[in-house]
Order: C-alpha cells, then sequence, then structure tokens
C-alpha cells in the first residue's frame, strides 16, 4: 500500500467531530436548526391568543452545557414519567423570548418583523458555519493527500 493510499484512509476513517473547528462548526449548525425551529414555530403561532414568543439559550450556554453533566432535571427512580423535553440538542434549551416586549390585543407576543429577521439571521450563519466546516474539511483533506 502506497504512502498516498494510506493516508486517503486516513481521511475516510478520520471522527471529524474530535478537531474543535469541526466540532465547534458541528455544535453552532445544531443550534442555530433548534433556533430555526423555534423561530418557525413563533410564525406559525402568530396568531394563537395567549402564545407566548420564544427563543432559545445562547450558544453560550449550549457550549457550557455540554461542558457539564449536572445539568438539568436528573430522574432519580426509574419510574419518574419523562416530561416532555424542551431541549432540541444536548444544552440547548427553549425560554420565552426575552427581547418579546409588546404584547396584542389577544395576548400575543409574537412579532413577525422581528421573528423574520431573526429567520434570515439564522440562516445566514447557519450558511457560513457549513461553509467554515466544508472548506476545513477541504483543508485538512489537501493537507493529508497532498492534492
Amino acid at each position: 500500500m502506497t504512502y498516498t493510499r494510506i493516508k486517503a484512509a486516513a481521511v475516510k476513517k478520520m471522527n471529524l467531530s474530535n478537531i474543535s473547528i469541526f466540532g465547534l462548526a458541528s455544535d453552532r449548525m445544531t443550534w442555530l436548526a433548534a433556533r430555526q425551529k423555534v423561530t418557525s414555530e413563533n410564525v406559525a403561532n402568530a396568531g394563537t391568543p395567549k402564545f407566548q414568543s420564544r427563543d432559545v439559550t445562547s450558544f453560550a450556554a449550549m457550549i457550557d452545557g455540554n461542558r457539564t453533566t449536572g445539568s438539568g432535571l436528573v430522574a432519580t427512580d426509574p419510574r419518574h414519567i419523562p416530561g416532555l423535553s424542551t431541549t432540541s440538542a444536548a444544552g440547548i434549551r427553549e425560554m420565552d423570548d426575552p427581547t418579546a416586549i409588546h404584547t396584542s390585543i389577544n395576548g400575543n407576543t409574537v412579532n413577525l418583523e422581528e421573528q423574520t429577521i431573526r429567520a434570515a439571521e439564522t440562516s445566514d450563519q447557519y450558511r457560513m458555519a457549513a461553509q467554515l466546516y466544508r472548506k476545513s474539511y477541504d483543508l485538512l483533506t489537501m493537507a493529508l493527500t497532498g492534492r
């Protein structure tokens, strides 16, 4: 087996999540996907009476949540009934939107203009994280294979 084939095989078998740039980009895309999901739910419920606009915790809080093992509720007895999880991924928590300050007549706090801006920003950030991931992969492949 030639040296080039060994390097190519190593690239195929490599777990990219162990490399910090890939893990960080992947975590960021997971967080952005959760935020986009919550934003779309807000838009879908814009006409629902007394619906409270939601958001997810910050990306920094998600990263800190992944580092600590004691975050969230713990089932101390196997007979505990699991509740509905507001966690879309490790460390991501849904919460009431702290920026939603205007309430409509029916008690709804969803502002469609803010949600539209949030959705556009989230989409742009997701695209940037995906490009970072792809370019880093290309750079690693080029460094290992010489092509």
